[in-house]
């Protein structure tokens, strides 16, 4: 396994990181537990999940793989989205953060969080409450280092500069939609980590399954496919993305590996990227993305991949979640 330093941070973590958003949801309990376990055994030692998902089963279900094997891991968790309708149900208010905080640990049956994260920027808290009441969770020991996730550019420096002015402990990682059918964070957000020392945790890195080349038509829904179990994920499925996919998977053909694995590899590559979040509902699926750790792209396949999504450093972001 190879190991990264998570952005100018003294923690590392593994090039491949467990997401496991599908746990509890579209991979049940024994399933999830058997791919937590491959992933330890493999060296994987970043693990990913949310206060919110598969409904909290997620972390509960990590709780149980992790019993006797926490220390072998870097777990981290975020809150921020919607968790209820109540008033105070989402956000980034001291009020929801500790209340959520107390929570995962509780399903994640732990005493500590390696990395905690804050889901979404929330336009109704000032950011000095949000990173105070962070810097007080580092301070009281429930939580080690913190990240962002879905900031815009603006926002993220904005947070580093609140927590420079006021001694707070600053952010270490901001996760973004990142991959070869969204560059978009190359434009603004590339250039800031590395200015800043941040690291960057890419989601979907295979675009919701597209870079793996199982969808050929914008009406194709494979069986068992993210767009059969979660229909809104059709409106990711346009004819542009899914000839990348084609494309993808001829020049991976080509190499003689898979195109989850090309896309990863390419991904694994790109500045300040830390480390790659990528998720499994079997365990055929953790093994086939374990083998883009040892793919060594030559400079002509970068240049071929640089061009063929080129197109896609601009427009929209294929995903991103916000607090409306």
């Amino acid at each position: 396994m190879k190991y990264k330093q998570l952005g100018a941070s003294g923690l590392k973590v593994s090039a491949l990181g467990l997401g496991t958003n599908a746990f509890g949801k579209r991979a049940d309990q024994e399933t999830s537990v058997n791919i937590i376990h491959q992933a330890l055994d493999s060296g994987v030692n970043f693990v990913d999940t949310a206060n919110i998902y598969a409904g909290t089963a997620s972390e509960s279900i990590i709780g149980e793989a992790l019993a006797g094997r926490r220390q072998e891991v870097v777990l981290a968790t975020k809150a921020g989205l919607i968790r209820n309708e109540g008033p105070n149900g989402s956000g980034s208010s001291r009020f929801h953060l500790q209340q959520e905080l107390e929570q995962s640990l509780r399903r994640l049956k732990t005493d500590y969080i390696d990395l905690y994260q804050i889901h979404t920027f929330d336009p109704n808290t000032p950011l000095e409450e949000t990173l105070r009441t962070l810097d007080d969770m580092v301070s009281s020991g429930k939580v080690r280092y913190i990240g962002a996730s879905n900031y815009a550019a603006w926002e993220l420096m904005k947070a580093l500069g609140v927590s420079e002015r006021k001694g707070f402990v600053p952010y270490v990682s901001v996760q973004t939609s990142y991959s070869l059918a969204d560059r978009t964070p190359e434009q603004e957000l590339v250039p800031l980590c590395l200015d800043q020392g941040v690291g960057i945790i890419p989601y979907f890195p295979l675009a919701g399954g597209i870079l793996t080349g199982k969808y050929t038509a914008p009406s194709d829904t494979p069986a068992g496919s993210r767009a059969q179990t979660d229909p809104s994920f059709q409106r990711f499925l346009d004819e542009k993305t899914i000839e990348l996919g084609r494309q993808v998977a001829r020049l991976a053909g080509e190499l003689g590996c898979s195109p989850s694995a090309l896309s990863i590899a390419w991904l694994m590559g790109r500045p300040a990227v830390s480390t790659v979040i990528v998720g499994a509902t079997r365990t055929g699926q953790l093994e086939d993305n374990l083998t883009s750790l040892e793919l060594e792209l030559p400079d002509e396949v970068r240049k071929q991949l640089d061009e063929l999504s080129a197109s896609f450093r601009y427009g929209e972001a294929f995903a991103v979640y916000r607090l409306t």
